[in-house]
């Protein structure tokens, strides 16, 4: 009998995700929180997932945080191609956690919290790699500034959209930052002033969205756009992206100057000569996905 006790009892303290403690005659099991992102990443494709789909994938502090190293590592690597953000639950993100907003967290933990966000949504835009966002569901304020941050975005038909901080005394001034450079002036104040959400074919009709699909096609259609970059190559497609950022905030002759003379450097580049190789002696090129010259 006591030898039976004493391995169920040294069983139980072997558990790998929980630790176990033991007081008087009872037992106390903590288990370890998950993590608020996961980071899975395969032939070329890194997979983030948003992961507190109880508190609907609020973007806290820990969450932008998670978020931000799961975007920055190894992110020069030429294994990776494309990122794609999604999340686990009904809820694709709630926007910022209101209990970390209150006046008991104090200004500098705000601040923390705004810059924090505003890094995310710019690292998005500035890595050198696509990042495409999978939408099944509910984004709302910093939820939706997600969406708007991303180069693409897939979503369901049942998905929807809003900036509601207005009706809970905070405007959502930084959200508007990304969704008044992804829609319409008139649309996007609309939403900040109403907080009314709009759906998936209205973000689609705007320009918040890339595309609307069947629910049980969300997985496929995303994934079918995240190969296709893939088989581009990395410098020519990171040079793309840089650039078209940079002219979008130019004026129209500041922008073609620039792309203009960006033009000329992805002549240059080896890959830049491989495609136009392969294209004259109609074969597949075969990208060395490095940033090296073939000329000056």
């Amino acid at each position: 009998m006591a030898g039976g006790f004493l391995t169920r009892a040294a069983g139980l303290f072997q558990l790998r995700r929980s630790a176990t403690l033991l007081t008087g005659t009872r037992f106390y099991r903590t288990t370890e929180p998950e993590p608020p992102t996961v980071k899975q990443q395969s032939d070329g494709i890194r997979r983030i997932i948003l992961n507190n789909p109880q508190k609907r994938n609020a973007l806290s502090l820990s969450m932008l945080e998670s978020l931000r190293e799961n975007l920055v590592t190894d992110v020069d690597s030429d294994d990776l191609r494309v990122i794609i953000i999604s999340a686990k639950g009904p809820v694709f993100s709630s926007g910022h956690d209101l209990k970390e907003l209150t006046s008991a967290q104090g200004r500098e933990y705000h601040t923390k919290v705004f810059h924090t966000c505003a890094e995310v949504m710019t690292l998005i835009q500035d890595i050198p790699v696509p990042v495409v966002a999978m939408v099944n569901g509910v984004a709302t304020a910093a939820g939706c500034q997600l969406v708007a941050s991303c180069d693409i975005a897939v979503v369901t038909e049942k998905s929807t959209f809003a900036t509601p901080g207005v009706n809970v005394g905070l405007f959502c001034s930084t959200p508007a930052v990304a969704i008044g450079r992804a829609v319409p002036r008139k649309v996007a104040m609309e939403m900040l002033f109403t907080g009314t959400p709009i759906s998936a074919h209205d973000a689609l009709l705007h320009g918040l969205v890339s595309k609307v699909v069947p629910e049980e096609r969300l997985e496929e259609e995303t994934l079918a756009i995240a190969r296709r970059v893939c088989q581009a190559s990395r410098p020519v497609v990171a040079l793309g992206k840089a650039t078209f950022q940079r002219q979008m905030a130019q004026g129209r002759d500041a922008a073609y100057a620039t792309a203009s003379k960006v033009m000329v450097d992805n002549l240059a580049l080896s890959d830049g000569q491989e495609g136009i190789r392969a294209f004259i002696e109609k074969r597949k090129p075969v990208w060395s996905h490095k940033p090296e010259k073939a000329h000056d």
